[in-house]
């Protein structure tokens, strides 16, 4: 038990977050966020630069009304996740912008005029989910989200296929994802981070308690409500494990990955309380534990030497909590919600959702109005992404690209995590 943080480790910015895995959906809203792409799935060291190419747009053709035989075959293979049905026409939906590029293709800003309601919708050329072999992963998120329904996690809308495409839809998030306001803030005070602790806390309680770890517990994948208040999203790398199961797959951030995980297993949904632990100490320190390595087994030579020792600036509640969460051990590990509640950091606080949603995170929500924000959000993610996107093409609408580009509709987009 215990941490060893080191004092003189550096911030690290997404590039050196690898996230070893083949995920799927993610991270959708311009805060969605970047990502709704792919990643992939290793079970033995990578470089650190080992990612699917990302494929070339324009999309193929616009969906015609006559299918091949070959055509037929593609639409089966992803019902009934995906129930078959044209995109709707613009006197129903508006293409707003562009969020972000995934590794599949584009996520788009749309308002359904019907509702009054604006959406991130994901693009996935079907062409591409075969050949990265994603049939079964999509179809598992799908499965996966359709049954979140808590008011800490991002809420699917809708999903459905065309001829050639999937389209998934979620909420949209106008105030970006966590590691956003992480960047911009620096670090945050023990207060904002227990608030932020029990709505995540209590989103982890919720899954875990259906049997669904999530793999991939950090900053980007939290994206922010219009009030400020977390929304985990990014189930890409999820699954569902049966009471005692345990899982073997080396996948999700490497930063944030338990010890158990970096070796290959057998883990449970113990690995998703040590990389909130990892999350929660990166918000007040303002920098990572240790530095991300290039591949999962020196990152895993690394935390099994690392002295877990919290700096003295924490309170002691902190300490101990942190102390509990990024136990090495995970059969010693603090490891479900009720012991997560009896903590003294959370002494007086309030885990009903209802309380906790009552008050706007002003924190956050200043954060918004910085004026760094959208190059922070966009991180490094450049116009020329969309430049040959055809939106005419798949969407049907008469909107030209360029239209489509306003750079405060792109989203963060680090590392292709919710991949698209």
């Amino acid at each position: 038990m215990g941490s060893d943080i080191s004092r003189h480790s550096q911030r690290e910015g997404p590039a050196a977050q690898r996230r070893f895995s083949h995920g799927f959906l993610s991270n959708i809203g311009v805060s969605i966020t970047h990502r709704l792409g792919h990643s992939a799935v290793f079970s033995r060291p990578v470089g650190p630069d080992v990612r699917p190419a990302v494929p070339k747009l324009p999309l193929p053709p616009e969906d015609r009304a006559e299918t091949s035989v070959t055509e037929r075959s593609m639409i089966s293979v992803f019902l009934p996740e995906f129930p078959m049905r044209t995109f709707p026409g613009q006197d129903q939906f508006q293409v707003l912008g562009f969020i972000a590029k995934g590794s599949y293709g584009p996520i788009l800003k749309v308002k359904d005029v019907l509702k009054d309601k604006t959406y991130a919708v994901k693009i996935l050329p079907k062409s591409e989910i075969l050949k990265y072999g994603a049939v079964e992963q999509s179809k598992e998120e799908v499965i996966i989200q359709r049954q979140l329904k808590h008011p800490f996690i991002h809420n699917l809308q809708d999903c459905w296929q065309t001829q050639r495409h999937l389209f998934i839809m979620c909420d949209y998030c106008s105030v970006g994802d966590l590691y956003t306001s992480w960047l911009l803030k620096g670090q945050f005070g023990e207060d904002e981070v227990r608030l932020f602790a029990a709505e995540l806390g209590g989103a982890l309680g919720f899954l875990h308690d259906l049997g669904i770890m999530h793999r991939d517990i950090k900053m980007e994948n939290i994206l922010l409500s219009d009030r400020g208040h977390l929304r985990l999203s990014d189930f890409g790398l999820s699954r569902r494990l049966k009471r005692g199961g345990r899982a073997f797959t080396i996948c999700g951030t490497i930063q944030y990955m338990a010890p158990e995980v970096l070796a290959g297993g057998p883990y449970n949904h113990a690995a998703d309380w040590w990389s909130l632990g990892i999350m929660l100490f990166s918000l007040v320190k303002g920098e990572f534990p240790l530095p991300a390595e290039p591949d999962h087994s020196t990152m895993l030579n690394k935390v099994i030497d690392f002295p877990y020792v919290l700096p003295d600036t924490f309170s002691s509640a902190l300490t101990l909590l942190l102390t509990e969460l990024l136990c090495k051990n995970p059969a010693n590990r603090l490891r479900n919600l009720d012991s997560f509640k009896m903590q003294a950091f959370f002494r007086g606080s309030s885990f009903d959702s209802l309380m906790l949603q009552k008050t706007p995170v002003d924190v956050i929500l200043e954060l918004r109005a910085h004026p760094d924000w959208a190059a922070k959000a966009r991180r490094g993610l450049s116009l020329d992404c969309f430049d040959n996107f055809d939106c005419d093409q798949i969407l049907h609408s008469p909107t030209t690209p360029t239209e489509l580009s306003p750079p405060v509709d792109l989203s963060p987009a680090t590392e292709q995590t919710c991949e698209a």
